[in-house]
């Protein structure tokens, strides 16, 4: 600290790298034309989940077989796959308001396919961790037991969320009355699904853009007052090298 009292230009310097590198963490800073803007830092989460029944309902008609569930949790894969189809996932984000471009969708995994197909919507990169926080994902989860899509959406906002998860079941069962009115099945021999409840965003991490921005300015800060102290280390070192060459000569 007292060589640092010595060295207060470079103090001064580093401060105002901090405070740069703070304002940096929490608004991308733009000079043509000058310019703010907040990133989106906070992120938020929405569930819901929707049973898929028949029409005379596997649940609550005790003359329905128990049987028939292996047949409704394929068809439950199935329409998780659908929903993260391009179509569909293109009309979840115009219900939802979001660009398309920005909605990465999940689709459900299986024993026989535990992974993304290539190519997919779900396939990530190294670069997504500077953009997580700035899209809108939607996870589809068959339940393994029974005829159930659990549906998570991951979004900057609570209300955002809320929206994209609520969007993606009005769309899967919109998609499929449009379907079921084209091919002209009965009614008696549709699938129905049964959203569980609307779902409810909630923000995961409040108040982190000052908790960020507070640990880029002390890394900064830290960072330049080393480097400081090491230049001027380097410029003593120097000068001594200098004044004992002059030494010498003499």
């Amino acid at each position: 600290m007292r060589k640092l009292w010595h060295l207060r230009a470079g103090v001064a310097v580093s401060l105002a790298l901090a405070v740069l590198a703070s304002v940096w963490s929490l608004a991308q800073i733009s000079l043509l034309p000058p310019g703010l803007t907040p990133r989106k830092l906070e992120m938020a989460t929405a569930s819901t989940h929707v049973v898929v029944d028949t029409p005379q309902s596997a649940l609550l008609d005790l003359r329905q077989s128990t049987y028939s569930f292996e047949g409704l949790r394929n068809r439950a894969v199935l329409l998780g796959n659908v929903m993260a189809s391009a179509t569909v996932r293109a009309d979840i984000a115009r219900r939802a308001h979001v660009p398309v471009e920005l909605i990465q969708v999940a689709a459900p995994r299986t024993p026989e396919q535990p992974r993304a197909v290539v190519g997919s919507a779900d396939d990530h990169h190294t670069t997504d961790i500077l953009k997580s926080n700035d899209q809108y994902r939607l996870s589809i989860q068959a339940n393994p037991t029974v005829p159930v899509l659990d549906i998570y959406a991951q979004t900057p906002t609570a209300k955002t969320a809320e929206d994209l998860a609520n969007a993606a079941v009005d769309e899967l069962r919109g998609y499929l009355g449009g379907l079921a009115s084209s091919e002209k099945t009965p009614a008696g021999d549709q699938i129905r699904l049964v959203q569980l409840g609307r779902a409810k965003g909630a923000v995961i991490n409040p108040r982190t853009e000052w908790q960020v921005a507070f640990l880029a300015f002390l890394v900064t800060f830290g960072v330049c007052c080393a480097t400081v102290l090491f230049l001027a280390r380097l410029r003593a070192g120097w000068k001594l090298a200098t004044l004992s060459e002059q030494t010498t000569a003499g």
